[in-house]
């Protein structure tokens, strides 16, 4: 168990992501930062809208299995109606599909992320998530839709 206890502290989060990650986060109101179980979420009220993490020797093994990848790999989960509505949605790379929630979708997060399409991705995610009087409130990227299904 030390073993794996090692390889978690080693598996962190690149500064650079968690940086961006955070600065889209903290736009929207109420959002609290917290450290998770592994890696860090992002919350509104009682509820996770993002989580990020890195996958590394097949741990989490979990994500491991979802993402296809023994690691390492930086992961970012989020919530989306996408998915309840289409099985094909988001099934290509770099997306990839968790079981544990019908809503739940994961993205590698890399070199060639597109920001731009993770600031939608976790606007929707939250107004999904969020109060209707709060989601309301925000003001989703351009092409962003922030309706709840």
């Amino acid at each position: 168990m030390p073993e794996r206890a090692s390889r978690v502290s080693r598996a962190s989060v690149p500064p650079e992501i968690a940086a961006k990650l955070r600065a889209l986060c903290s736009e929207l109101p109420e959002t609290i930062e917290e450290p998770a179980w592994v890696g860090t979420r992002w919350r509104i009220r009682k509820h996770t809208f993002a989580h990020v993490l890195v996958i590394d020797a097949g741990w989490p093994p979990a994500y491991a299995k979802a993402a296809k990848s023994e690691g390492p790999l930086c992961v970012m989960t989020f919530r989306s109606a996408l998915p309840e509505l289409d099985v094909y949605a988001y099934s290509w790379a770099p997306f990839f599909k968790p079981g544990w929630w019908p809503d739940i979708v994961g993205m590698a997060l890399d070199a060639h992320t597109d920001w731009d399409e993770v600031a939608g991705l976790i606007t929707g995610s939250y107004c999904r998530l969020a109060p209707k009087k709060v989601a309301d409130s925000v003001r989703p990227p351009k092409g962003v839709s922030t309706e709840k299904t």
